[in-house]
């Protein structure tokens, strides 16, 4: 299978779970604000593997997203055109964590920065006497 096709299939599984999502109204998966950020289906379409973030309990969205598991499925097998439709095995995407992390690593070396060019001495102008 091209490249290509595998790109478009991941991205229809993702933007299908996302809109199943909506109807899902377990309430682990409801009250952690679980959403979909990839798909990644296997070259023979019998596994997907689905990252997820999460603004609550990561363990117990996991949880959440593992029982509604069957209604995913069928939601995708409803939808898509797919021969086989993919077991769905999700994982927790730490991707926007990392992002915060650094970002705040940036700005704290910039403070840092700015104490330290606040503290040094201005350079004195040369003064030239005309003569």
């Amino acid at each position: 299978m091209s490249k290509y096709r595998r790109g478009r299939i991941n991205d229809a599984v993702a933007q299908e779970l996302a809109i199943a999502l909506r109807d899902v109204r377990d309430p682990r998966v409801v009250n952690n604000f679980v959403s979909i950020t990839h798909a990644d289906v296997s070259p023979d379409l019998k596994i997907a593997k689905i990252s997820f973030s999460v603004m609550g309990d990561q363990k117990e969205a996991l949880e959440g997203l593992k029982k509604v598991t069957g209604i995913l499925r069928h939601h995708l097998a409803t939808t898509l055109n797919l021969r086989i439709t993919p077991e769905l095995i999700f994982s927790a995407d730490n991707s926007i964590e990392h992002g915060a992390h650094i970002a705040k690593l940036l700005k704290d070396i910039e403070d840092e920065r700015a104490k330290f060019e606040a503290s040094r001495p201005a350079p004195e102008e040369s003064e030239t006497e005309d003569e």
